[in-house]
């Protein structure tokens, strides 16, 4: 008998009428009416090649082939239920589970400290691994389920993905301590005049800070573009290049490094940070929990700095 040839709401049809004894009580149990109770021992009759009950008075006596086969029934259903049941809840203090969060390594430094303090107390099972973000292939990834959940600014728009802000950020400019040109302070003249580090994945094309200049009319002269931050401000330190990164984070790496952290000299709006999930877990209690957790973390990494 090939399983794909039956429908598993015909077995819950035939365990009802075992339990119940006759056709009109399992419809009953189930609400549908008697006739489609009836049409369905017929279809299961014919698929099992057994008559599965005889009708003795007002009941329904199962056939030894029916007796034989509703212990393994009524197990299995009660399986499935108990999956069906545990699927709907999540349990992180017993769950074996691990998710993966697609974000840059700025926000990795931003968010994972804050996180992994109470994950290990609250989820001793649950693991994290942040891969990195291709902003091309976010919408494909949510989908397939490859990322649970992405943190990045702006994403492409598409109506399956859904998002909620996180956190925001301004611009910050990171430079030497003793920067010969910075001993009055940061001018938006100084700094057009200052050569600078570009950080981006990409090997060509330009950033905020381009488009925020460009706007205005102006530019400034990169001299090297990397792909991290921590490297940018090593960089920093030892030369006197400038750095312009979010504020938050630069605060966090150049607590090792000694520079100085200065307000960007333009006025520009605060950077969002969005969460963002498919719209197919929206509703699935392990998602919900990991975005929480992930939101709480961002909401504790904004207020400690």
């Amino acid at each position: 008998m090939d399983i794909n040839r039956i429908d598993l709401n015909l077995l819950v049809v035939l365990e009802a009428i075992y339990t119940e004894g006759g056709l009109t009580r399992a419809g009953e149990r189930l609400n549908v009416t008697q006739p489609a109770v009836s049409h369905a021992l017929n279809r299961l009759r014919s698929l099992l090649d057994d008559p599965l009950f005889t009708r003795e008075g007002h009941r329904m006596v199962p056939t030894p082939f029916m007796r034989s086969l509703i212990g393994p029934l009524q197990q299995s259903l009660q399986s499935l239920q108990n999956t069906l049941n545990e699927a709907k809840r999540f349990d992180p203090g017993s769950a074996a589970k691990h998710f993966t969060l697609g974000c840059r390594d700025i926000l990795e430094s931003r968010v994972l400290p804050q996180l992994m303090r109470v994950l290990p107390l609250e989820a001793p099972g649950v693991d994290v691994v942040t891969a990195r973000l291709e902003r091309r292939a976010a919408v494909a990834d949510l989908l397939s389920g490859r990322l649970d959940a992405i943190a990045d600014s702006i994403l492409p728009d598409s109506p399956d993905i859904l998002h909620v802000p996180v956190a925001s950020d301004r611009l910050a400019v990171v430079a030497r301590r003793d920067h010969p040109a910075l001993r009055d302070g940061l001018s938006l003249e100084i700094y057009l005049a200052q050569e600078h580090i570009l950080v981006s994945s990409r090997r060509s094309g330009s950033g905020v800070v381009e488009y925020e200049l460009g706007r205005r009319g102006l530019r400034r002269r990169v001299r090297l573009r990397c792909q991290h931050y921590f490297a940018a401000a090593r960089v920093v330190s030892e030369s006197d290049l400038l750095l312009t990164m979010p504020e938050r984070v630069a605060h966090i790496i150049n607590r090792e490094q000694g520079n100085q952290v200065l307000p960007f000299p333009l006025e520009v709006p605060p950077q969002p940070i969005y969460l963002y999930w498919h719209v197919s877990v929206d509703s699935d209690p392990a998602s919900r929990w990991f975005r929480g957790k992930l939101i709480e973390a961002f909401a504790e990494s904004s207020a400690a700095l």
